[in-house]
């Protein structure tokens, strides 16, 4: 068996992220419901289920979504786009749900609906989660279930929500986590919400395979030292930018120092105190990654995949792939799905 050199520091879960799923035993099911109220932030919603979607893409099987409307019909989203539920609302349903979502928009009417408040008390009386996107929490605090507990809505609902829910702390922040009560303001705070709940259950780990595929421009720049999710200082931005720029001919250090203005002994310390590796390892870990996208997602021949990704030779190209994934390239699985120019030429 071909022993495989492990990725440095963060990049540790990036060659996982294309055709293979994160190893975890014993993955426990977790169930999330949304009730998408008339008018309710469409990008909310969906920011919300792109996580849990990829997650599952990722970790199969671990999450699950139900969909429901309070009258069973579909319902139009502030995008004017209508939403067809999945299930009918029933406590048959809803008592099977780790965390149920009432998702809400700029547009929807905070008017007390009955049908609701008995959902929620019902809900309220199991161990499931209860959360609001955008205005959501003003039904969940109107029904007297936030007395005690810290919650986001939107600043334009902000008053109206501190006015029902008297005794919580409403801010304004993108979301809140306070034990059962998940919150989010907007569509990131959405996202960054469900990142925040599937760690709970699955752990960091998971979050940040979702990140790199979502979120890829953010989590790139994250820091490991000496707190994991700091960002990096703006050179070692600058610097990383210039290798994802350069993959085909990369650049020597003394250009990069030059390019950026600093000493190569000071992008060398950059590196090793920030992401907790040399900028040599840094830049090959960046190509040889990439060569892995190319060889599942195109039919490109194998030296030219080298090439594309800076490799000066394919038996160098070879060396390094194997060392990292334990196999040859030409073990790769070839999706094919962009063709190559000479190709479709011919």
């Amino acid at each position: 068996m071909i022993k495989r050199r492990p990725f440095s520091g963060i990049r540790s879960g990036l060659n996982m992220q294309f055709g293979s799923a994160l190893d975890v035993q014993h993955v426990s099911h977790a169930r999330v419901g949304f009730i998408l109220l008339e008018n309710f932030s469409l990008l909310s919603f969906t920011q919300a289920m792109d996580a849990l979607v990829t997650a599952n893409l990722i970790c199969k099987n671990a999450f699950s979504t139900k969909i429901f409307t309070l009258g069973g019909d579909s319902v139009m989203s502030d995008l004017e786009l209508p939403i067809h539920p999945t299930e009918k609302l029933s406590s048959v349903h809803l008592c099977n749900l780790n965390l149920l979502l009432i998702c809400g928009g700029f547009r929807t009417q905070l008017v007390s609906n009955h049908q609701l408040r008995d959902v929620l008390a019902m809900v309220s009386q199991h161990d499931i989660a209860l959360g609001g996107l955008w205005n959501g929490m003003w039904f969940i605090g109107e029904a007297g279930l936030l007395n005690g507990y810290k919650c986001a809505v939107h600043p334009e609902h902000k008053a109206a929500l501190t006015e029902t829910a008297k005794y919580s702390l409403v801010t304004s922040e993108s979301y809140v986590v306070d034990r059962g009560r998940l919150s989010a303001a907007s569509p990131v705070g959405a996202y960054y919400l469900m990142l925040e709940w599937i760690g709970t259950l699955h752990g960091r780990t998971l979050v940040d395979r979702v990140g790199e595929i979502l979120a890829f421009e953010e989590s790139r720049f994250r820091r490991l030292s000496p707190s994991a999710h700091q960002k990096v200082s703006e050179p070692l931005r600058e610097i990383i930018s210039l290798m994802d720029a350069n993959i085909e001919e990369p650049l020597e250090l003394d250009q990069i120092a030059a390019y950026v203005g600093i000493s190569r002994r000071h992008i060398e310390r950059l590196f090793k105190c920030q992401l907790c590796t040399s900028p040599t390892r840094y830049y090959i870990e960046l190509r040889i990654i990439e060569s892995r996208r190319l060889l599942q997602h195109s039919d490109l021949p194998i030296v030219e995949v080298a090439v594309a990704c800076g490799f000066v030779s394919p038996s160098h190209f070879s060396r390094c792939f194997t060392a990292y994934f334990g196999y040859s390239p030409s073990k790769e699985t070839r999706h094919g799905l962009v063709r190559s120019v000479k190709k479709k030429a011919s």
